[in-house]
């Protein structure tokens, strides 16, 4: 279960790196203090003077909105299948001792 929730947690901070830019500045300041900074719900709604609840529901809209988008857009998806064809240039470079594609594709990876 926990599992679960750190793959949840994983994957809801790589769409927030994609597409925070597009959800309005409360919902973010929100989600980034309970998804990436790991305050609590109560700590949030203290701070923001709203109630707990308000805190849960921003954070739920905001992951609903983020998939919202990844499932229009893909970005998340094509950027992961890119990262997975590279490191398999990567194998390939490195069993056939090509080491400037292998460091090309080292490249590549750093600019993603």
């Amino acid at each position: 279960m926990a599992e679960d929730s750190f793959d949840k947690l994983y994957e809801l901070s790589l769409l927030y790196d994609f597409y925070g830019e597009l959800l309005k500045e409360n919902h973010k300041q929100i989600f980034e203090d309970y998804i990436l900074n790991n305050f609590s719900l109560s700590e949030i709604a203290e701070e923001r003077g709203i109630s707990r609840q308000g805190v849960h529901d921003s954070v739920k809209r905001t992951s609903q909105k983020l998939m919202e988008y990844e499932k229009k857009l893909g970005l998340l998806k094509k950027f992961q299948e890119t990262k997975e064809k590279i490191e398999q240039i990567q194998k390939l470079a490195k069993k056939y001792g090509v080491k400037q594609i292998y460091q090309l594709s080292l490249e590549i990876l750093e600019e993603l």
